[in-house]
């Protein structure tokens, strides 16, 4: 989440709080390493109460906006709300058998992610995937330590996952500032882009250059005749010739097969005002059959093939057939979308696990949107814009969304919901729990004038006999 955070905040932001960054960070490792300290004789003088009630909340008003998320968002949605609020109410029943429940599901996650990690790092092999499969194995001696009841008979179980958090991230804010400081890019982002944001012309980057908002948020996406970013998804059954044996989640997000036993895999792409259009693809068709597919997964060169960029939507469309779905964003910057693609195109190589579609397209994204927080407040952007997109469930969304595809493969089904977390973040919307709350209150109202208006009605009526 600390990279996904960096892009969207922006090197100019990050550059002028260097130094906040450094005081957080430290101050967020010395909390963690006393908070560790403090879990393991399992006489705890942390305030767990605290993170309990603070979850319980946290997993409500997650919950309460869940359903104007759309297809994975709202999934996760869920099962990161209905996840605050089960731990919620573990913790604050402060008992053994909540406790030992508690910890038994943060190994399971841990378990389970490390164990994912670990089987996409030796199956991808994409680059740096031996410090993937380290992490993985940390994961696992993680989820060991939950279960095992040493030191603490799982009574520490939360101190330490929130001394460990809180050092990690400390840790990395502090190493990220000391980078940032120096660095005209950020640090976060792809190769790619973070060499075309290093390029950048001081007259290129001239506020002058970017778009100018008048408001901060938007009641819904841009209108089809509004200059905006456009990610085009073809989903994998969208994009089937004919009809596919429906999987859950697979088909939406890895592939789908037909009845001829043919793999559709999907496509992605971005279309920005100018005659920006990412849209990569292999220059001869690769055989996608079920005995090929596993060696195609490798992101190692040997499966690296030429490909080409396709010219525009519209030509693209005409060949193929429309985009399944469509994702537009207001709030990006075209210089340093312009400046990614340039540099981007000079290299033609096609892999379909490491340089795909749905990867160019994601990367273009994070070109186009690096400072999207501080570029909508201007000059007035502050701490409170950190707060208020910390605060936004799509950051958590995207972040998990991020990670999964970074160390397996973008797909489209994932750049789809990608891009649309990220769009409710750079266009952000008025916040959905005020929504809700302001929708109760008027229900509530209306209903107390209606029974109102009943007894005024039954008590004139009875007037009027008497």
């Amino acid at each position: 989440m600390v990279k996904l955070i960096l892009i969207l905040l922006g090197t100019d932001f990050l550059r002028n709080r260097w130094r906040g960054l450094i005081v957080m960070g430290a101050l967020s490792s010395v909390l963690g390493i006393g908070v560790l300290i403090d879990a393991l004789d399992g006489a705890l003088g942390f305030p767990i109460s605290w993170v309990g009630w603070l979850l319980l909340a946290e997993g409500m008003v997650t919950l309460s906006v869940a359903w104007s998320g759309v297809g994975g968002q709202r999934r996760l949605r869920y099962a990161k709300g209905i996840t605050f609020v089960v731990a919620a109410v573990l913790i604050l029943q402060e008992q053994h058998h909540g406790h030992f429940i508690l910890s038994l599901l943060i190994g399971a996650v841990f378990l389970s992610d490390g164990a994912l990690q670990a089987a996409s790092a030796l199956v991808v092999r994409y680059r740096r995937w031996r410090a993937a499969l380290g992490f993985a194995i940390f994961e696992i001696t993680l989820a060991i330590f939950m279960f095992q009841p040493y030191p603490t008979h799982y009574v520490g179980t939360v101190p330490y996952c929130i001394g460990a958090l809180c050092i990690f991230a400390g840790w990395n804010l502090i190493l990220i500032a000391l980078r940032v400081r120096r660095l005209k890019s950020n640090p976060a982002l792809s190769d790619e882009a973070e060499s075309a944001t290093e390029s950048l012309e001081p007259a290129a980057s001239d506020a002058s250059a970017l778009p100018v908002f008048g408001k901060h948020e938007w009641d819904g996406p841009p209108a089809d005749d509004e200059p905006a970013l456009t990610v085009h998804v073809w989903t994998p059954v969208g994009s089937s010739k004919h009809e596919v044996q429906r999987r859950l989640l697979v088909d939406r997000y890895i592939a789908a097969v037909d009845r001829n036993g043919v793999i559709s895999t999907g496509h992605a792409a971005l279309e920005a005002p100018g005659g920006i259009y990412v849209s990569l693809y292999p220059a001869v068709e690769i055989d996608r059959s079920p005995d090929d597919f596993a060696r195609l997964l490798r992101a190692t060169r040997e499966n690296d093939v030429p490909g080409t960029f396709q010219p525009s939507y519209a030509i693209e469309s005409r060949a193929w057939c429309p985009s399944t779905v469509r994702v537009r964003i207001r709030n990006y910057d075209p210089v340093r979308l312009a400046r990614f693609w340039r540099m981007y195109r000079q290299d033609t190589t096609y892999n379909l696990t490491h340089r795909n579609c749905s990867s160019s397209v994601s990367r273009a994204l994070e070109a186009a949107l690096e400072g999207a927080v501080g570029r909508l407040y201007g000059a007035r952007a502050g701490w409170g814009a950190l707060f208020r997109m910390l605060v936004t469930p799509e950051l958590w969304v995207a972040a998990q969304i991020r990670k999964r595809a970074v160390t397996m493969a973008w797909t489209p089904g994932l750049t789809l919901d990608y891009a649309r977390a990220l769009s409710m973040i750079a266009d952000p919307r008025p916040y959905a729990w005020h929504k809700v709350a302001r929708l109760a209150i008027s229900t509530m109202h209306r209903a107390r004038q209606r029974w109102r208006n009943e007894a005024r009605q039954v008590h004139d009526d009875v007037t009027n006999k008497a």
